[in-house]
């Protein structure tokens, strides 16, 4: 009986880390003046939503995402124009791109499902963030702020998406 129950448990150990997929994790440094307070907005599930503040004079003001169905605080500062996108199921951001000087000045969230977010205007100098390992999906931004955004980096990671619903 001693053996049939050992075999029991590791074949069922088995079957569950067979499940299992590597987690790959990859970060885009960090681009900008780098001056001011540093930040990192995280959440506990997948983003689910991105809002980004357009300044009156045309850069970026702030940037918050949504995780799961909790918006996470603003970095930067919200005001100017807010522009939305809602993910759709098993949507996921896949690239970063814009532009910065002093400040972040232009930022296009991009999707696995081709749609896109923009915010700002494009002048300064050229950033693209795309993550190293195909399936990885931006799981959280990391930076500093100074009244606005002043660096911006994007971290990327393989998410199981049943251990993450949208």
């Amino acid at each position: 009986m001693f053996i049939s129950s050992s075999f029991l448990l590791f074949v069922s150990f088995k079957a569950r880390t067979s499940e299992v997929q590597p987690q790959h994790y990859s970060y885009s440094p960090a681009v900008g003046s780098a001056s001011g307070l540093e930040y990192s907005l995280t959440g506990t599930q997948r983003i689910t939503a991105v809002r980004v503040w357009e300044n009156y004079g045309g850069g970026v003001r702030g940037i918050q995402f949504r995780y799961g169905p909790v918006w996470s605080d603003v970095v930067g500062s919200p005001y100017g124009t807010p522009q939305e996108m809602e993910l759709w199921e098993e949507e996921a951001i896949v690239q970063v791109s814009g532009k910065f000087g002093y400040y972040l000045e232009h930022v296009i969230f991009t999707t696995n499902r081709g749609r896109f977010l923009h915010a700002g205007q494009p002048a300064g100098s050229s950033f693209n963030m795309y993550p190293s390992f195909e399936g990885a999906e931006l799981v959280f931004i990391s930076g500093r702020q100074n009244g606005a955004i002043t660096s911006l980096g994007a971290h990327w990671a393989v998410v199981d998406p049943s251990a993450a619903e949208h």
